[in-house]
C-alpha cells in the first residue's frame, strides 16, 4: 500500500517545502487504521511468543521484578510528563521548525532529568521493597530516558500527519531485535539480565532510526518564547493527567507489589499483558488516529462532531466486545494451554481482570474527543477516582478475599473514570449514553452465547475453585 501524501493544508514531511497533492481526511484516517491494526497485531504476536519462551527459561520472580522495576519507570517518567507530542500534534504551527526545535530541546533536557532521577530513587525503592537488584536495575532502566529524549521529533510530525507505516516498521523491527536479544541471553545464562539488557535495546534503536524516518529532516536544539509558552502552557493540564493516568494505571502493581509474593507478582502481570490486549489496540488507534483526528474536526459543531466519533466508534466497540468476550469465556483455556502450572493462578484471573476492561474501553474509544476540544480536565478527575477507589479498595480487598479480592478490585476500578467521562461528554453535548448501553448489551450477549457454549460442551465456567 503506497504512503499518503500530505494534503496542501499541511506541510509535505520533508525539508524541500514543495506542497504535495490532494490527499483525503478520510484516506489519511483508513490508512492510518489499517496500519495500526496491522502493527499492532504482529506486535502482539511477537510479544507473546517471545512472553512464552522467555516464561519457560526463566522463573515468574524475574518477571515481578521487572514489572516492578517498569512501574516506577513509567511513573518517574510521567509525574515529569510535558505533553510535548500531543502539543505538538494539535497546535497549528506543529510544522514549523521553531516550534519542532523548541519541543525536541524540551523533550532532551527532561530524558537527562528522568535518568537522575531514576539513579537517585533507585536505594530508596530497593530499601523499601527489600530486594537490592533494584540499586543497579532502576538506574539502567531509567538511562533509556536519554535515548528517548534525543529521539527525532520526526515520529510527532508523522503522528500529527496520520502517517502510521514507517513508525509500525520501525517498532516491530526493534520489537524483534530486542526479544531475539532476550531469548538468546537466557539461553545462555538465565537471569533477570536478559530482560534488563532486552528492554533497553528498543530505545536506543528507536533513538537511531527515528532521525532517518523524515528525508530532509534535521532536529537542532532550539529555544523560541513563544513555542515554549505554548508547550508549558498546553502540558499543565497533560501533566496533572499524566500523573493521574500512571497511578491509575500503575498504582496496582505498586501496592501488590508489597501485598504479592513476587513470583505472584509475576503470574500477575502476565496475566495483565494478555489481558490488556484490547486496551492497547485502542490506545495504539488513539495515539495514532483517532485524537489526529478528533483534532482536526475539533472545529465542527457540536452536533455534527458528535456525529463523527459515534459513527467511527460503533465498530470499534463491536470489535472490542468480541475480544473481551473471547477473553473472558476462554481466558482460563488460555493461560491452561499456554503456559505451565507455576502460572495455573492466572486461569482465574484473566477472565475477571478481561470483563473489568470493558467500562475503560467505552470511555477510552472517546475521551479522546474532550481532549481535542480543549477539556481534558474530565479525564484528570475520572483518573483521580480510579486512584482514590483503587487506594483504598486493593487493601481492603486483600483483607477479605485474598489475592481474588485484590484483583476483583482491580477488575472494577475503571467504573469511577467511566462514570467522569459520561458527566463529562453529557456536558459538552457529546453524549454517548445510549450507544453504551448498546454496546453492552451486544457483549452481555455474546457472552451468554459462549458461557453457554462452555456448559454445553461440558468444559464448566471460566471462574471456578
Amino acid at each position: 500500500m503506497p504512503e499518503p501524501q500530505l494534503t496542501t493544508t499541511n506541510p509535505p514531511l520533508s525539508g524541500s517545502g514543495n506542497v504535495t497533492p490532494l490527499v483525503s481526511f478520510r484516506t489519511l484516517a483508513l490508512r492510518g487504521t489499517l496500519w495500526t491494526i496491522l502493527g499492532f497485531g504482529s506486535s502482539q504476536v511477537l510479544r507473546l511468543a517471545f512472553n512464552l519462551v522467555l516464561a519457560r527459561l526463566l522463573v515468574p520472580e524475574f518477571f515481578g521484578l521487572m514489572a516492578l522495576v517498569w512501574t516506577i519507570a513509567t511513573g518517574v517518567n510521567l509525574f515529569f510528563d510535558l505533553g510535548v507530542s500531543p502539543a505538538v500534534v494539535r497546535d497549528p504551527r506543529g510544522d514549523t521548525p521553531e516550534f519542532l526545535n523548541t519541543a525536541w530541546a524540551l523533550q532532551i533536557v527532561r530524558g537527562v532529568g528522568l535518568a537522575l532521577l531514576c539513579f537517585l530513587l533507585a536505594p530508596l525503592m530497593a530499601a523499601f521493597y527489600g530486594d537490592p537488584r533494584l540499586r543497579w536495575i532502576l538506574p539502567l532502566i531509567g538511562a533509556t530516558s536519554v535515548a528517548s529524549g534525543f529521539t527525532s521529533t520526526s515520529l510527532i510530525t508523522l503522528q500529527r500527519h496520520m502517517v502510521v507505516k514507517p513508525v509500525v516498521i520501525m517498532d516491530l523491527v526493534t520489537q524483534a531485535v530486542s526479544g531475539v536479544l532476550m531469548v538468546s541471553w537466557a539461553l545462555l545464562r538465565p537471569s533477570v539480565w536478559s530482560l534488563v539488557c532486552g528492554s533497553m535495546l528498543p530505545s536506543v534503536l528507536k533513538m537511531v532510526w527515528s532521525h532517518f524516518l523524515v528525508p530532509g529532516r534535521s532536529d537542532r536544539i532550539a529555544w523560541d518564547r513563544t513555542a515554549g509558552r505554548t508547550l508549558f502552557i498546553f502540558g499543565r493540564w497533560v501533566w496533572m493527567s499524566s500523573i493521574l493516568t500512571f497511578l491509575a494505571s500503575q498504582i496496582d502493581r505498586l501496592i501488590l507489589g508489597k501485598l504479592f509474593t513476587l513470583q505472584m507478582l509475576g503470574v500477575y502481570s502476565i496475566v495483565t499483558m494478555i489481558a490488556e490486549v484490547p486496551r492497547a489496540l485502542v490506545m495504539a488507534m488513539i495515539r495514532n488516529v483517532i485524537f489526529p483526528a478528533y483534532s482536526k474536526s475539533a472545529g465542527l459543531p457540536r452536533p455534527e462532531l458528535r456525529e463523527k466519533v459515534l459513527r467511527y466508534r460503533r465498530m470499534l466497540l463491536a470489535v472490542m466486545a468480541c475480544g473481551i468476550a473471547a477473553l473472558v469465556a476462554g481466558g482460563d483455556v488460555v493461560i491452561g494451554v499456554l503456559y505451565d502450572k507455576r502460572y495455573a493462578a492466572g486461569s482465574w484471573m484473566l477472565p475477571i481482570l478481561a470483563l473489568g476492561l470493558w467500562p475503560s474501553l467505552l470511555a477510552k474509544t472517546i475521551d479522546s474527543s474532550l481532549a481535542a476540544i480543549g477539556k481534558p480536565r474530565y479525564a484528570a478527575f475520572g483518573d483521580l477516582l480510579k486512584v482514590l477507589f483503587t487506594v483504598i479498595g486493593i487493601p481492603l480487598g486483600f483483607s477479605m478475599g485474598g489475592a481474588a479480592g485484590a484483583v476483583i478490585v482491580v477488575a472494577l476500578n475503571d467504573v469511577p473514570y467511566y462514570g467522569q467521562i459520561a458527566y463529562g461528554l453529557w456536558r459538552e453535548g457529546l453524549n454517548s449514553f445510549a450507544q453504551d448501553l448498546k454496546a453492552t448489551a451486544f457483549l452481555a450477549a455474546l457472552l451468554s452465547a459462549a458461557l453457554a457454549a462452555r456448559l454445553l460442551f461440558g468444559t464448566g465456567m471460566p471462574i471456578h475453585p
